[in-house]
């Protein structure tokens, strides 16, 4: 039975990103679709409103657009989160934010990461939920999926230009957020999950006591959250929450949901690249790294805790420490896979509860950031480890590497090598800091190798932009906050701007002509050493960090 909890949900997965594929590759290439007979009059009255030109951008261009679009849109989200005390959507007065609390809030959702250090049944408004939190979620998701789209084009060189950012933005809003988010939305509202501007709700218990029962605007929230694989949780306890998440069914949507497009886009790509088979490789690649790790976390939950056996409490059912009983370890570890490997960051068990190598999967999916990833940057990581795995590969036969008909040379692998080297620094270097310092030590709530995975893990998740957390670390202090927003804004911006300036420099060059010597990257050859490259790499960086974490309180369960 548990067996079928997992496969069936992937083997769904697959039927659904091959048509979704199709789609997302329509919108990014303007191509033509079913749906431009209405969508276009929608768009271009969006175009007139806003005075958006379909003037086409350069790399440089774009990024800029990028950035400045962002920055703005950060501002209004914090000005507003400081000034949610007024009484417009406010219904269960909620006060304004601390200023470094709201800095780190709207970086968190700006950035696609949706790090919460606040509860959010009680910390926001429903103004904050919708106009903050919902609508970042949209431009968060459509940018990075945008900037994916931009360098596809670049990488394959079919133009000079890269697109128009604004019109990419709201094409991918309205012909594949908006369109995706109602439809899960109705769905999750037939499981039962609320959707309403109504306050909270006093009941009376059978204790005779009075119990607050939040509510509001979720099911619209939650079909985003997952769709653009952001991950904040309209309550506190996100989607082990029963009105985020309340039956196994709306667990296999909401699962369903955050894994589509980041699959797509990797078909899309194969599509714009006129050649399905290395799209093929790419996400084959990304599987196999995604698929090992399932049974290490389930393998790992299932044996229970053997300290708990010790003092004579039954570990038949495995671990069940955190995790909600209507979905049982199978569809809890399944979860936690998809939320790292897919960097969305929303959870339906508290990963501060799992066995030391359960955590250490998470923990590694999002260190590695390229198995499959959230809207796009995933994508164009996985790209970059592409990009260098040609290149040693040219070493050892001693000739000019070549990737997609181009040639990679020297401007290009030190983009990459010095995007490679920022995601550790950005995780490894702040959580030294925050360990060796009282400030940063007065967030962990566990003693030993436990806090040390908690303080690793917090950094980890913010430079992936995933947002899920050791729930024992406490994040809400000017130290973590100030920390975390940085760290936030370098794994968002850093990672697009360098691979937007790599396919810059690609599609300035002319196509080379494929010959026996050139090494294939369609191929099952190509796949085996992708993936060594990105397990050695990944290895050699955060090896030592694992083993003092959770490899090590691993070796010590039972002693």
């Amino acid at each position: 039975m548990d067996v079928i909890q997992i496969i069936i949900p992937l083997i769904i997965f697959v039927f659904i990103i091959i048509p979704l594929g199709r789609h997302v590759y329509n919108v990014l290439s303007g191509e033509k679709s079913f749906v431009d007979p209405l969508l276009n009059r929608v768009d271009n009255f969006i175009f007139k409103v806003t005075g958006i030109k379909h003037d086409e951008m350069t790399w440089k261009e774009y990024v800029l657009a990028i950035i400045v679009s962002n920055a703005i849109m950060c501002l209004a989200a914090f000005i507003i989160l400081r000034l949610q005390n007024i009484h417009i959507f406010n219904p269960n007065n909620i006060v304004a934010m601390k200023p470094d609390l709201a800095f780190n809030t709207a970086i968190s959702f700006i950035t696609n990461t949706n790090l919460q250090g606040y509860a959010g049944e009680s910390g926001v408004s429903y103004l904050s939920q919708m106009v903050v939190m919902t609508f970042l979620m949209f431009t968060s998701a459509a940018t990075g999926l945008a900037a994916a789209g931009a360098f596809m084009r670049g990488i394959i060189g079919r133009k000079k230009t890269f697109g128009n950012f604004f019109v990419d933005m709201t094409r991918l809003i309205t012909r594949i957020l908006l369109p995706l988010s109602i439809f899960v939305t109705v769905i999750l509202v037939s499981q039962g999950v609320p959707q309403t501007l109504a306050p909270n709700k006093t009941i009376t218990t059978i204790e005779s006591k009075y119990q607050d029962i939040a509510m509001g605007p979720v099911a619209s929230f939650e079909s985003i959250k997952h769709i653009g694989t952001n991950g904040g949780g309209f309550f506190n306890a996100n989607s082990a929450h029963p009105f985020e998440n309340p039956t196994t069914f709306s667990n296999l949507v909401e699962l369903l949901s955050m894994m589509a497009l980041p699959g797509a886009l990797v078909i899309a790509f194969g599509l714009m690249l006129k050649n399905k088979k290395q799209g093929l490789m790419i996400f084959i690649t990304m599987a196999v790294l995604f698929v090992i790790m399932i049974p290490v976390i389930y393998m790992a939950e299932k044996a229970g805790n053997p300290n708990l056996a010790h003092v004579g409490l039954s570990q038949v059912m495995g671990n069940m420490e955190g995790k909600e009983v209507r979905f049982g370890i199978a569809a809890s570890a399944l979860f936690t896979t998809v939320t790292t490997a897919f960097t969305t960051g929303t959870v339906n068990t508290m990963h501060d509860s799992l066995m030391p190598l359960g955590g250490l999967v998470p923990l590694w999916n999002m260190m590695l950031n390229v198995v499959f990833g959230g809207k796009g940057v995933g994508f164009m990581n996985m790209m970059m480890y592409a990009i260098i795995t040609v290149f040693l590969a040219g070493l050892m036969v001693g000739r000019t590497p070549e990737f997609l008909g181009k040639k990679i040379e020297g401007k290009e692998i030190k983009l990459i090598a010095f995007a490679i080297l920022v995601h550790p620094f950005i995780i490894l270097f702040p959580s030294a800091i925050s360990l060796s310092t009282k400030m940063g030590l007065s967030s962990i709530t566990n003693p030993g190798f436990h806090g040390l995975t908690e303080t690793i893990y917090q950094f980890t998740s913010s430079a992936a932009n995933n947002g899920s957390a050791f729930a024992g670390f406490n994040g809400n202090t000017l130290f973590a906050n100030s920390a975390t927003g940085i760290v936030m804004l370098l794994g968002r911006y850093l990672s697009i701007i360098l691979l937007l300036a790599v396919a810059g420099s690609l599609v300035s060059k002319h196509a080379v002509p494929e010959t026996m010597a050139t090494f294939r990257t369609d191929n099952s050859t190509f796949v085996v050493i992708l993936i060594s490259v990105v397990i050695i790499i990944g290895a050699l960086t955060f090896l030592p960090a694992l083993t003092l974490g959770p490899i090590a309180e691993q070796l010590m369960l039972g002693h």
